[in-house]
């Protein structure tokens, strides 16, 4: 299956790790898309726990998480890793430490698969990052390569544009005029 824009995102049950909203318990449960009808979700695949640009992602879609949650959007991020791993990575890295929101584990990589991220050949994800529309359509997606961070400012851009219904020009920022 290819993802594609205009159509449903493909659905998904999996394990994920995530922090309680104040930061002090550890939790693992089962993540669905389906539990997200209604909202939007951001879904961001990053290759790997333990390595060096994928933290500058995760902390910096943290610090918009606000920003998401103002817009009715859920973040979920992704990897291979086990939630034992995020756990282990959470506890261990300064700026994860109060991550709030779910890392799902893609462990036998039926994930990455379905979204067209995966390097099947090192079994990581790219960096693959999609909105998904509170229909479960997906309306936006990128993929990276495996050393180039994405721009989280770029995502609420492309997400407030999305949640407009309208026309908007290239560069448009929320507030400026729409094309009619």
């Amino acid at each position: 299956m290819t993802v594609r824009v205009g159509h449903p995102a493909p659905d998904f049950n999996v394990s994920a790790y995530h922090r309680t909203k104040d930061g002090t318990d550890a939790q693992f449960g089962q993540v669905k898309l389906a539990d997200f009808k209604g909202k939007w979700v951001c879904l961001f695949f990053y290759p790997l726990d333990f390595t060096f640009v994928c933290p500058t992602e995760i902390v910096a879609f943290n610090k918009a998480l606000g920003e998401f949650e103002d817009r009715n959007c859920v973040l979920l991020t992704a990897s291979t890793d086990s939630t034992y791993s995020h756990k282990g990575w959470c506890d261990a890295h300064a700026d994860l430490k109060s991550l709030k929101y779910p890392m799902l584990a893609d462990t036998n990589h039926k994930l990455s698969e379905a979204y067209g991220v995966l390097d099947e050949e090192k079994g990581i994800a790219y960096r693959g990052v999609f909105l998904i529309d509170p229909n479960g359509v997906t309306r936006w997606l990128a993929v990276h390569d495996l050393g180039v961070g994405r721009n989280v400012d770029e995502v609420l851009r492309v997400l407030d544009a999305l949640q407009t219904d309208k026309l908007c020009p290239c560069n448009w920022h929320k507030g400026e005029k729409t094309i009619n």
